[in-house]
């Protein structure tokens, strides 16, 4: 790898689901599929800096909280894009066509909509560090309890 600084920005490393402390190295181990339990396997720690991505037992369980509101958001935005594009009515069933619609959306980025949930979600609790390659990260072993770990 070369030493040449990389400059990424909260949102581009937060929407490319990067370790929100060095903003290099990847979440997640496989790339995004449609298989569940790959799709949201991550690293234990960075490989690029080392941070651990599992700050304590059920650190993630906040995550559905922000898949939430990203979906509502992005119902809303479609549900706006579909009045100015088509319109809506009570005359007809266009209301229904953008339900099945947005359906069908939602259910195709959820794959992706889980990864960015858990990125933003780390991204809260875990400070980006311009010298990171000076600094240790932040020791969360503590809060881990190997007997609870996956216990959900």
């Amino acid at each position: 790898m070369s030493d040449k600084k990389v400059h990424r920005g909260y949102l581009a490393s937060s929407l490319n689901c990067r370790c929100p402390r060095c903003r290099e190295g990847k979440l997640f181990k496989h790339p995004l599929n449609i298989s569940f339990k790959k799709n949201l396997e991550m690293h234990k720690n960075c490989p690029v800096c080392g941070q651990m991505t599992e700050l304590e037992v059920g650190f993630y369980y906040g995550t559905s909280y922000v898949s939430y509101a990203l979906t509502v958001a992005l119902s809303v935005s479609t549900l706006v894009a579909w009045w100015v594009l088509i319109g809506l009515s009570t005359e007809d069933n266009r209301f229904f066509y953008w339900m099945g619609t947005n359906a069908v959306i939602l259910v195709l980025l959820q794959p992706w909509l889980m990864r960015l949930s858990r990125s933003l979600w780390i991204s809260w609790f875990v400070k980006y560090d311009p010298y990171w390659k000076e600094n240790q990260p932040e020791d969360f072993s503590e809060r881990l309890n190997a007997e609870q770990a996956n216990n959900w």
